[in-house]
């Protein structure tokens, strides 16, 4: 299509030839001829004299380049926008393989997919438009709302319910046992069977090979538009609040609550039965032991508010030398207090 037409479409007002024909999109590195690219942050602004991209979606500030570009405050959004003109996700037809295997009372939406040896078992619901991929289980009373797609050797385990147009990535195991061990007297632990439920609500997405668990009472509960990414690790009990982001290897142990739009970057580990307030954000291998407020922006182990771990994290790395200039500065004490004749451990 031509940059005008997709100018249009995205809602961006156009600077050079509106006329140049789009067919593609690619990282601006890599860009060519006919494909669109976008910048956003100055890092990037020395790539605008080399790449060969048709146009270029670029934010307010970043200086205008010698070929077309579309403006607007919200470059990665708009590109992202412009992606989905150019590539749809293949999705199977309707129908059920004649390997899956349904149980009794099954009820089946509109135009729902079930792929080859997938397992639904009693009393399961799946709402119109559901892809369920090959080699998934889902366990007995699960209930699953439209257009949710499911990949390839997922488990939903009894006691689940998933809202709409959720994404649940290879792997994910959703609804298994929390981890529920009393100890007794003994010295050996005794199960705690994990009675709750786990729901889910709409646009959730979870990433491979993630894990949410069931609790022995009440629910774990994750709220609409919640985004989780590969190998997240959530306890049962846990709380997650509308629109959060939980990134690779993100850990909350069981109880914890999460607020709305927080964003706990790789590895960040969340302590039980904490709570951590509405828009944190905690960096990269955060360690959070104890209530966060709402707001804050944390890093390190144990938490310390970013620009506090900063300035230590500074200091850490002068270490060796601080230590070196204590160790001078003694001996030269010691040096003036022998010269004055102070005793340097006097008597009680």
């Amino acid at each position: 299509m031509k940059l005008a037409e997709l100018a249009a479409y995205l809602g961006c007002p156009v600077e050079g030839n509106a006329e140049v024909e789009i067919h593609g999109v690619a990282p601006l590195q890599q860009a060519g001829p006919g494909e669109l690219s976008f910048v956003e942050g100055e890092k990037f602004y020395p790539l605008l004299k080399v790449t060969r991209a048709e146009a270029l979606i670029l934010g307010p500030k970043v200086p205008t380049p010698d070929i077309p570009c579309l403006r607007t405050e919200h470059p990665r959004l708009i590109f992202a926008r412009a992606l989905e003109l150019f590539y749809r996700p293949v999705h199977p037809a309707p129908g059920i393989h004649p390997t899956a295997i349904l149980g009794n009372n099954v009820r089946l939406g509109q135009d729902v997919h079930l792929g080859a040896h997938v397992v639904v078992a009693d009393d399961v619901v799946l709402g119109d438009g559901v892809i369920v991929y090959p080699n998934c289980t889902l366990y007995q009373g699960v209930r699953v709302g439209a257009h949710t797609v499911i990949h390839a050797n997922c488990a939903i385990q009894e006691r689940t319910e998933i809202g709409s147009d959720c994404v649940f990535q290879s792997g994910a195991v959703i609804g298994a046992e929390g981890f529920g061990f009393v100890p007794t007297a003994d010295g050996s632990w005794y199960k705690m069977q994990q009675s709750g439920h786990v729901v889910l609500g709409d646009r959730v997405e979870v990433g491979a090979n993630t894990t949410i668990d069931r609790p022995a009472i009440g629910e774990t509960r994750i709220s609409n538009g919640v985004k989780i990414d590969n190998q997240v690790m959530i306890g049962h009990g846990v709380q997650v609040g509308e629109n959060s982001l939980l990134v690779s290897q993100v850990g909350l142990a069981g109880g914890a609550k999460i607020g709305r739009n927080v964003i706990l970057a790789g590895q960040v580990g969340v302590a039980d039965h904490i709570n951590v307030g509405d828009r944190v954000i905690a960096s990269a291998k955060t360690g959070i032991p104890g209530d966060v407020e709402a707001g804050m922006v944390i890093s390190g182990y144990p938490a310390l508010p970013n620009a506090v771990w900063r300035r230590a994290s500074a200091i850490y790395r002068r270490l060796p030398e601080l230590y070196q200039t204590i160790r001078t500065l003694q001996r030269q004490v010691a040096d003036l207090q022998s010269r004055l004749g102070t005793d340097t451990h006097p008597d009680p």
